[in-house]
């Protein structure tokens, strides 16, 4: 590991040693690891979030869903602005600093509070967009959750960079069983929409407070750097760090005066410094994450605009819920993991190619299954388990699984794209792609479209932006393009024909549950069995890994 020189300005955090952190294993042991708790805990939230969701579900009508389906992109835009892209940018070094974390720590802190007050003032006129009057204290309740979000930032940054994949497993899971205990409850006494913008609101606070508990890394008061008095960070006790480690120390020395003079800068500018100079970087992470997020929340918007009363954006809503549900169990694995071990196999560039394409073949073998597999099943699914007032939701849910299936190769391909520094290429697919998903869906609804032509157009367009990616990726790293082919293709025929046949097999049961039981148990039995006959890699050291390694 790099050693810091006296000289040096900055003080480095560890990265051997740290609990969870796992830098030590090897790269494959390391990508293994991530990738069965990423799966496990993703797998762990998303059904934990789809027990409260159908509960909720049975409670509350379409138009509940669609008043918080309105103001969820004012929450995600001004959610990102705080965050502004530092996650990644930190990861993305090899050995973040304390002052760097502490630098965006105050500055999440500032920008969250600022922000939080915009909207505040700004609630009336989104009401007014929107026809609906309730939105404006709905909107001042729910935007909250972004300000207690920013207390957090850092601490969920160190929690990525380090591989802590266990804690912050730990850590989604537990959340997301107290805000859905406060949310049904609440929806229970008759809040309704209320009961969910509460929810969203216990949520982020809890993840807040388990990442402070689990990260090790505390922030330090902003102070004049030349003093050499700033306090030792402070770590809560029984962290398996340690503590006499100088590292873990705030910086003794005296930071450069952007005026020339030692101590010319306030102590807030000398702090937050380190965050200027990271945002070269990030601030192209931050563009494309506010492109990302007007590209899922366009039909919120539009819809609730278009047709207003809110309950076509609750029927949407719905089934986007769950296709985002599915893509986040298979989308977040690969993004705990992906990042940083892409960065440490970049280190040897004969390495990086085979790495990806291990992680590409791997997403391939778990969505494609998952997501058509749910596309088979959505319509007995949303029957059975939230009642035909849903019904409506069904198809635009099977369709969405197509889109979703593709999901996480996207995601894949985008930390490739961060992994290598080139974050002005992200932000400029994520610009092209959401401009073409806003101005599509507002012609074809001028042209007198209805909501199932706009979803066809929005699902068309993003898996052919899969090939956008494949182009950066062949310029990047000389990903071939018959490789990505080779990694993708077969995963998604495999698992389209296993589909259509438990489909066409199971077609005339006149019974929902026996149906959507046999055409789950058609789908897994064919889809495993194809491939052993095929004797595909992937499976095999899936199964190996899970059986032998503690052998």
């Amino acid at each position: 590991m790099k050693k810091t020189s006296p000289s040096q300005k900055h003080t480095t955090l560890p990265l051997e040693g740290e609990r969870g952190g796992g830098f030590g294993l090897s790269l494959k042991r390391k990508t293994a690891q991530g990738l069965i708790w990423g799966g496990f805990s993703n797998g762990m939230v998303q059904l934990l979030g789809a027990v409260f969701g159908l509960w909720l579900l049975n409670i509350l009508d379409p138009e509940d869903y669609g008043k918080m389906a309105a103001l969820v992109i004012f929450s995600n835009i001004a959610s990102v602005l705080q965050e502004s892209g530092f996650t990644a940018a930190l990861a993305n070094k090899q050995e973040p600093t304390h002052e760097e974390y502490n630098a965006v720590f105050w500055f999440n802190v500032i920008v969250g509070l600022v922000l939080y007050i915009i909207l505040f003032f700004a609630a009336p006129f989104i009401a007014d967009f929107y026809h609906e009057p309730i939105l404006c204290p709905l909107g001042r309740f729910a935007f909250l959750g972004f300000v207690l979000s920013c207390f957090g930032t850092a601490q969920r940054a160190y929690l990525f960079g380090h591989l802590m994949v266990k804690q912050t497993s730990i850590m989604q899971m537990a959340s997301i069983t107290i805000s859905g205990i406060v949310g049904v409850c609440l929806a229970y006494a008759g809040l309704a929409y209320w009961g969910l913008a509460a929810q969203s609101l216990v949520y982020v606070g809890s993840v807040t407070a388990f990442a402070w508990y689990f990260s090790p890394w505390r922030p330090s008061w902003p102070a004049k750097q030349d003093t050499g008095s700033n306090p030792a960070i402070p770590v809560r006790e029984g962290a398996e760090c340690n503590k006499k480690d100088e590292r873990l120390q705030p910086s003794k020395v005296a930071a450069p005066s952007l005026t020339g003079r030692a101590g010319g800068e306030s102590a807030l500018f000398a702090t937050l410094r380190p965050a200027w100079q990271m945002f070269g970087f990030s601030s192209k992470l931050l563009v494309n994450s506010l492109a990302f997020q007007f590209n899922n929340n366009a039909f919120g918007v539009l819809l609730n605009r278009f047709y207003p009363g809110g309950h076509i954006a609750g029927i949407y809503s719905n089934a986007r819920k769950w296709d985002d549900m599915a893509i986040a169990t298979m989308g977040g694995m690969i993004q705990g993991v992906a990042q940083p071990v892409l960065r440490e196999a970049a280190k040897g560039e004969s390495f990086i190619v085979p790495a990806f394409r291990k992680l590409l073949r791997f997403t391939c073998f778990v969505s494609f299954p998952c997501l058509l597999g749910l596309a088979l099943i959505a319509e007995d699914f949303i029957v059975l388990l939230v009642g035909e007032k849903w019904h409506e939701s069904a198809l635009l849910l099977s369709m969405l699984c197509f889109y979703g299936a593709f999901s996480p190769i996207v995601t894949l391909y985008s930390n490739l794209v961060i992994s290598r520094g080139r974050s002005t290429i992200n932000m400029v697919i994520g610009l092209l792609n959401c401009a073409l998903v806003w101005g599509g869906i507002i012609v074809l609804h001028a042209w007198g479209y209805n909501l199932t032509e706009m979803v066809i157009y929005y699902i068309t367009l993003n898996i052919a932006w899969l090939f956008v990616w494949q182009a950066c990726a062949r310029r990047l790293i000389g990903l071939r393009w018959w490789h990505a082919f080779k990694d993708i293709i077969p995963f998604f025929v495999f698992a389209f024909a296993v589909m259509a046949a438990a489909y066409f097999a199971t077609q005339s049961l006149p019974i929902s549950w026996l149906r959507m039981f046999l055409r789950i148990l058609i789908a897994v039995v064919l889809y495993v069995g194809s491939l052993w006959i095929a004797r595909a890699k992937i499976l095999h050291e899936s199964i190996e890994y899970i059986f032998k390694r503690n052998k």
